[in-house]
């Protein structure tokens, strides 16, 4: 068995507590990962993420297949997708309510955002489409997360990267912030 660098797997577990807290994620749904090197550690399938444990985060290969993909996060192709064609050495993928509800209601393109905060940290949202972990959902989020910090999954989730942890789940607060308040603006105007 691989001892997991200490800090990164708490660091892994600090940020889904606070994605659980925050009602960012149904506490079994989304997942965490970091890049070190030519490893990523990222959370296990079904890993509940305000009760992580240094069991419940795995190493995996970021250049390739490895036996751990078997327990690993189904979206385990997606992040690897986002690290080997992004500068991004940290993942955070929830399931943001009003994200999700901007998704469905748009549809497609961008969001964007009516928020001041939103527009200067964000810019337009990208709306992406693909399966749950599979390479059409990998590629269109690589070129999403190519010019943009974070993008909404139609229907599922946001992911948003960055240097570090904190960077990428303050972008997943700001886009479900930013939803938030187009969706309650929008109804408003209704």
């Amino acid at each position: 068995m691989v001892l997991l660098d200490e800090s990164m797997w708490q660091d892994i577990s600090r940020i889904g507590r606070k994605l659980v807290q925050s009602g960012l994620v149904e506490s079994h749904f989304g997942n965490i990962s970091v890049r070190s090197g030519d490893k990523m550690l990222i959370t296990r399938s079904g890993s509940v993420l305000d009760e992580l444990t240094s069991d419940k985060v795995v190493e995996v290969d970021v250049y390739g297949t490895c036996a751990l993909d078997v327990i690993a996060s189904s979206e385990t192709v997606v992040h690897r997708a986002i690290y080997n064609n992004t500068s991004a050495f940290s993942i955070v993928h929830a399931h943001c309510p009003y994200a999700v509800t901007m998704s469905l209601l748009q549809g497609e393109g961008c969001i964007t955002p009516l928020d001041s905060e939103g527009k200067y940290f964000l810019g337009d949202i990208p709306i992406v489409r693909g399966g749950i972990g599979s390479g059409d959902l990998a590629s269109n989020l690589v070129k999403a997360l190519s010019v943009h910090k974070a993008a909404i999954v139609h229907g599922h989730g946001t992911f948003a990267v960055g240097r570090v942890l904190d960077e990428a789940y303050v972008l997943t607060t700001q886009v479900e912030h930013s939803c938030r308040i187009k969706y309650l603006h929008d109804l408003m105007r209704k």
